[in-house]
């Protein structure tokens, strides 16, 4: 295809590149426009102005952009207006608002309408999402009646998979797949065949909340509605499906250590990009700076016993790892919806098992390898292995104790204070747990070896 389209373009015959591109499938016009930024104005221009929508709202963010600003001021007018309105919501929630401002002037008044309301929403709720093309029916309609109302408005419509049921004030009455319009008698009336069982999300609601409702009900669409069960409009799964993309790379991001980014990695200015990392590394550094501190507090104990700061390392890995092993099970449980923070007292004894088994087999191990270099070097614990390597097996095994305790109960506590439970990222809890753990290795250390080596 894209040696096709170079060969068009070298041609240039506009009606073969526009016959040849309104042809293809809108992913590989996507794939096209991604392979060739030099002409992705052009290709958008030659398009049928539907399909040019339907290219353009798939496009990544920045690509959405260059054209915007690219475009002939005529075409980009024809492509906004275009545009479903919550696609066009999503892209202009992107820009400055200056351009937003010059950009909103251009659309026809009741497509300007539609997109004051939907930006007027919080930013990231179920308002921002929503779509008010939908095709809606009233109780006392016949299924003949409802079956015109499709055919006369369902092509304005992002769906016609779901018909929604109000009566006369606005208010949400049933969701009915069209399947059950189509199977019943011409005469049969609405109310006939509705149930009144439906989920609606609020207009309000976090964008989070949309995606766990799809998830839980199979559907293509849900509607929603107001505080007063008035409809509003539509969320589809094509726009919960972006959401949900954006929320896993934001996750993904702030577990490992950084802010969210809200470009593509290698679209964004290097200056930004480290501005979104150093906050972090910076807290993170002033962290560490704690554990240095709880090992001079500890000096006296290190000085008369140096084989003690060989072991450190491997006190403080064995409770980061483990903590951070605990946060990022947690965190994804809390995304996926499997847990909730009413689980938290489960989750707390779960993990007080893990601690204690995970600790118990690290602390064998970390027993064994004292053992082990006692034999190497016969003179390097002059003669108190067994005091060493309890101390060793009894930190590690509360180290790692702490650790699954803290990596799995702070995500719960961030949670409850509705913050971001992924910014208990990995490394925030391998450094809180390596201050922990500093203090109870050597605590262990003095009560074991006060009175022979300290």
């Amino acid at each position: 295809m894209q040696q096709h389209f170079e060969e068009l373009v070298a041609g240039t015959d506009k009606l073969q590149i526009q016959e040849f591109l309104n042809t293809q499938n809108i992913s590989d016009v996507a794939d096209l426009i991604y392979s060739n930024e030099d002409y992705e104005c052009q290709i958008i221009s030659l398009l049928s102005i539907h399909r040019a929508s339907s290219v353009f709202k798939i496009l990544e963010s920045p690509t959405q952009k260059r054209i915007i600003r690219n475009l002939p001021p005529l075409k980009t007018t024809e492509l906004l207006n275009e545009l479903p309105a919550d696609d066009r919501v999503a892209f202009l929630e992107e820009l400055p608002t200056s351009i937003v401002r010059d950009l909103i002037k251009t659309l026809e008044p009741e497509e300007r309408k539609v997109t004051l309301e939907l930006l007027g929403y919080p930013e990231n709720s179920v308002g921002r999402l929503m779509t008010p093309d939908y095709v809606y029916v009233y109780e006392h309609n016949t299924v003949k009646e409802v079956i015109e109302t499709i055919r006369k408005y369902a092509k304005s419509s992002e769906t016609i998979d779901v018909i929604y049921v109000i009566n006369e004030k606005g208010e949400l009455l049933d969701d009915i797949r069209i399947r059950e319009f189509i199977l019943s008698e011409p005469t049969i009336l609405v109310n006939e065949i509705m149930d009144g069982r439906f989920i609606a999300l609020n207009v309000n609601d976090d964008q989070e909340i949309a995606s766990e409702a799809f998830k839980m009900n199979n559907r293509v669409a849900l509607p929603v509605t107001d505080s007063n069960n008035i409809l509003l409009g539509i969320v589809t799964i094509d726009d919960v499906l972006w959401v949900a993309e954006e929320e896993f790379s934001e996750d993904i991001q702030k577990i490992g250590g950084t802010e969210a980014l809200d470009e593509p990695y290698l679209d964004m200015p290097f200056w930004k990009l480290i501005g979104k990392r150093a906050p972090w590394l910076v807290i993170l550094f002033l962290g560490e700076l704690l554990t240095a501190s709880a090992m001079s507090f500890f000096e006296d104990e290190i000085k008369k016993v140096l084989v003690l700061n060989m072991l450190v390392p491997l006190i403080i890995s064995s409770g980061g790892n483990t903590g951070s092993q605990a946060s990022t099970l947690i965190i994804q449980a809390m995304a996926k919806a499997e847990i909730t923070i009413a689980d938290w007292l489960v989750i707390l004894r779960r993990e007080l098992k893990s601690g204690l088994v995970l600790g118990g087999i690290l602390g064998l191990v970390g027993m064994m390898r004292t053992f082990l270099w006692s034999y190497i070097e016969p003179h390097l614990y002059g003669g108190h292995t067994l005091l060493l390597a309890m101390v060793t097996g009894i930190s590690v095994m509360g180290v790692v104790l702490w650790g699954t305790i803290a990596g799995s109960m702070l995500p719960i506590f961030l949670k409850r204070l509705k913050l971001d439970p992924a910014t208990s990222s990995a490394p925030f809890v391998a450094t809180l747990v390596d201050v922990t753990g500093i203090i109870i290795y050597f605590s262990v250390a003095y009560l074991f070896l006060r009175g022979t080596l300290l």
